[in-house]
């Protein structure tokens, strides 16, 4: 008889060994990862007929899984691009799983065979100089959260920050002194530090006199004094657009994210002629070295790249699940 193997003690383990402990996840990767088996759990128990926490290891196959991308795809209406993310997570489990259980190799290696799909890749978003003066203006300054907002896109605008790296942006993250920079923990918790026009620092150090709220010291809080959600974020940029439209049309019907906004800072770099691996260097796309003297070079490169291009005009402002495992993964 074929020994069965708990899929719950597995899942716990992957989470805080193999994820936290060992490759040091980011809070980014490990949210995403928990919600690709938060998703998985719940579709094998509508299958299945199980909870979560009584599915058996053997039960998650590779039809299982195929069916479950399957499913995203047709009844939840997700891209194949987050079909894909949901699969890798999957895979990064699944590899773990083949140190941890040898003995289920043909079932392992059948689930890491599902392959990803390819799809097009859509052209890069990004805005005019005129959009992003008209998004700028927007927020009302004489509210502490108009204030905020403008901060908020006058910084994502010139750094070019992911939308988790803005989130987690902290007061101390802002360093003075010798070229005045924002420190930020990236993708695969690559350490930056990027350098901040005359325009930005002003209205970053004007909204540092602003009384923090929360205890975390977050820099761009909610009005409670959390970390701003993916939601919170998309709010305020749509709220901003729709106002920016009214004084400059090409916005009407135009999405705005972070992401369009990471996008026009490196168009910026890029029209005034700045070297694609500096532009590379400064979103975070290169690895960087931990050293003190690697850490200045790249400061000073930055810089000069930032020399070339016209500041952004920012006038300062005034001042629970009931089943065990899924309750794990929702308190990751």
């Amino acid at each position: 008889m074929t020994r069965t193997t708990g899929l719950s003690p597995l899942l716990e383990r992957f989470f805080v060994q193999r994820l936290m402990n060992q490759r040091l996840a980011s809070p980014h990767t490990v949210k995403s990862y928990r919600d690709a088996f938060r998703q998985l759990l719940l579709f094998a128990q509508k299958r299945l007929g199980r909870q979560p926490s009584d599915l058996q290891f053997e039960q998650i196959d590779a039809p299982l899984v195929v069916d479950f991308l399957d499913d995203l795809e047709a009844t939840r209406g997700v891209s194949v691009r987050s079909r894909n993310l949901r699969l890798a997570a999957i895979h990064s489990f699944f590899r773990y799983a083949a140190f941890e259980l040898p003995s289920h190799a043909d079932q392992i290696q059948r689930v890491l065979a599902i392959p990803s799909k390819r799809y097009t890749r859509k052209q890069v978003g990004f805005l005019t100089r005129d959009e992003v003066d008209a998004l700028l203006a927007a927020p009302d300054r004489s509210t502490w959260s108009g204030r905020r907002d403008h901060a908020f896109i006058l910084t994502a605008v010139q750094t070019g920050f992911r939308l988790s790296e803005m989130t987690g942006l902290t007061r101390d993250d802002f360093a003075e002194g010798d070229g005045h920079h924002l420190r930020v923990v990236g993708k695969g918790r690559k350490e930056r530090c990027t350098p901040l026009a005359g325009p930005t620092r002003d209205v970053l150090r004007r909204w540092l006199q602003e009384p923090p709220r929360g205890s975390d010291g977050v820099l761009f809080p909610s009005a409670r004094g959390n970390r701003l959600g993916v939601d919170g974020v998309q709010y305020l940029l749509n709220k901003h657009r729709e106002t920016a439209a009214k004084r400059c049309p090409s916005l009407v019907g135009k999405r705005v994210t972070v992401h369009v906004l990471r996008h026009t800072a490196a168009m910026d770099l890029l029209q005034v002629g700045v070297e694609r691996s500096v532009i590379a260097l400064w979103l975070g796309h290169e690895r960087a070295e931990t050293t003190q003297i690697y850490v200045e070079a790249t400061i000073a490169m930055k810089e000069q790249a930032l020399a070339m291009t016209s500041p952004r005009t920012g006038v300062p402002g005034r001042y629970q699940p009931p089943d065990s495992l899924l309750a794990f993964l929702s308190s990751l």
